[in-house]
């Protein structure tokens, strides 16, 4: 699948930002697909809010994946790219 860095760029919640088991299988997903990863995982607390983000090359196209209190695990990049990892989810 051929992807221009142009897509449209779109945010899903995967699931709670607390499902550990969700987020080793989203991480297997994208190693399968063939991400990279160039900068450790950040993290930010603010008030009672907790975030942890890491940023992936996919594709030639910026990925993020991040934990956020209250709001859960998502994932945000470009729709079909997004799209297909879900799918990869759910059949997995």
């Amino acid at each position: 699948m051929a992807l221009d860095n142009d897509a449209t760029v779109t945010t899903r919640v995967l699931g709670d930002e607390f499902d550990d088991a969700l987020r080793v299988r989203v991480l297997a997903v994208l190693r399968s697909l063939g991400a990279t990863s160039p900068n450790a995982a950040a993290w930010a607390l603010g008030g009672s809010q907790e975030l942890e983000s890491m940023d992936f090359q996919l594709r030639g196209c910026p990925m993020r994946l991040e934990a956020e209190t209250y709001v859960g695990l998502s994932l945000t990049g470009p729709a079909a790219l997004v799209s297909l990892i879900q799918q990869q989810l759910t059949q997995g």
